[in-house]
């Protein structure tokens, strides 16, 4: 079990239902899943480009991703229905928990000129989603073989109904907020 998970369940857990009033475990919100996508637009003209994107984000989620392809054809982006455009991994329950472990203890302190994430990125039904501008921040990346920069979008979606609960849940969890 990772230590984030076990975190929550002996001390967020408590600390929630004291902080929100709580009488069942089961109202508690708790980390659905954690998406993580890249967006990679210029794939569509090269189809070689996908390659190191998808070894490089295979590295930092620790599974493989989907590739993610045009739904409609767009003329002013030379767009093609099934085109490649992107990448995406979903991580649910433990390597979700991994994941965010990682994220916050050791990627977030990489980021450059970082004061914390911002407590309004929330969308009002209790997700969260950042972005990201370079993949090097995450240890698993060797500096020496990035074939290519990008930068990538993470959303982590909670079963928290209000994004209130979703901030106070992500930050008994760990996640460094900006005071503002």
């Amino acid at each position: 079990m990772s230590i984030l998970r076990d975190h929550y369940r002996k001390k967020v857990v408590t600390a929630l239902k004291k902080e929100f009033g709580y009488r069942n475990v089961m109202q508690v919100p708790r980390i659905k899943k954690v998406v993580v996508h890249v967006g990679a637009g210029e794939a569509a003209q090269d189809s070689k480009l996908i390659e190191p994107i998808v070894a490089d984000l295979a590295m930092i989620t620790g599974q493989r991703p989907s590739i993610t392809k045009a739904k409609r054809a767009i003329s002013n982006f030379r767009l093609r229905k099934g085109m490649i455009v992107g990448a995406h991994v979903t991580l649910r329950g433990e390597r979700a928990y991994h994941f965010l472990e990682r994220f916050f203890n050791f990627a977030a302190t990489q980021i450059r000129d970082f004061r914390g994430f911002s407590p309004n990125s929330f969308d009002g039904r209790g997700a969260y989603t950042l972005g990201l501008k370079e993949q090097l921040i995450f240890p698993e990346i060797e500096r020496d073989k990035v074939k290519k920069i990008f930068g990538m979008d993470v959303t982590i979606v909670t079963t928290a109904k209000r994004d209130d609960e979703a901030r106070a849940l992500l930050g008994h969890l760990g996640m460094p907020f900006r005071k503002e």
